[in-house]
């Protein structure tokens, strides 16, 4: 079984950590997204963010996502938090491969990056209100986006990665069964519909 998935969330979820730790088990490629557009911008991103502004940003983010999307073969893809803000950007996740939304609390999140200082939509004012506000505006896209939903608030990232190894292998002998757009459909990592995201 060749792996073709990408990985959504929120800043913090665990999505490059577990994604490197994924490509690796399944011997296909690791990208994350925010470190290659960082080689193209030749800065980090929260100083791209101060002097050239959020769209710009996202300009270079869709972009970047075509791109990578583009390419053929096996790989695990880590995507910024941000990156389905966009409809076309959730559109071409969706026709890219499996998506999977690690899924963590704004509780959990702030005790895992209460300390990173390269995190720009968390900087300055209060960051556990930011990170609500995130998990508000964005937790609905995640759902959106994904083909299935992974907890990852209490399970060691080695138990995480076997749970996405066994979703995608059962995906994989599912063959043929296209998981349909409608984002109610899209099951929790224990094999459950979502609730309705209305």
């Amino acid at each position: 079984m060749q792996i073709r998935c990408a990985l959504v969330g929120m800043p913090g979820s665990g999505k490059s950590t577990i994604g490197r730790q994924l490509a690796h088990r399944a011997g296909v490629p690791f990208i994350d997204l925010d470190h290659r557009l960082e080689q193209t911008i030749g800065t980090t991103i929260r100083s791209f963010f101060e002097a050239e502004g959020e769209a710009r940003f996202r300009d270079l983010e869709s972009q970047a996502l075509a791109d990578v999307a583009g390419q053929a073969g096996g790989m695990v893809l880590s995507t910024g938090g941000g990156a389905v803000l966009r409809p076309e950007n959730r559109e071409t996740l969706r026709q890219f491969g499996n998506v999977l939304y690690l899924r963590a609390s704004p509780e959990e999140i702030y005790r895992r990056v209460k300390h990173d200082r390269t995190r720009p939509l968390l900087q300055g004012g209060n960051p556990m209100d930011k990170l609500r506000d995130l998990y508000a505006q964005r937790d609905g896209l995640y759902r959106e986006t994904a083909h299935y939903v992974i907890e990852t608030g209490r399970p060691t990232v080695h138990t995480l990665v076997n749970m996405i190894m066994m979703q995608l292998e059962m995906a994989a002998g599912a063959q043929g069964e296209q998981v349909p757009h409608g984002a109610s459909d899209a099951p929790t990592s224990a094999g459950t519909p979502h609730a309705d995201r209305s």
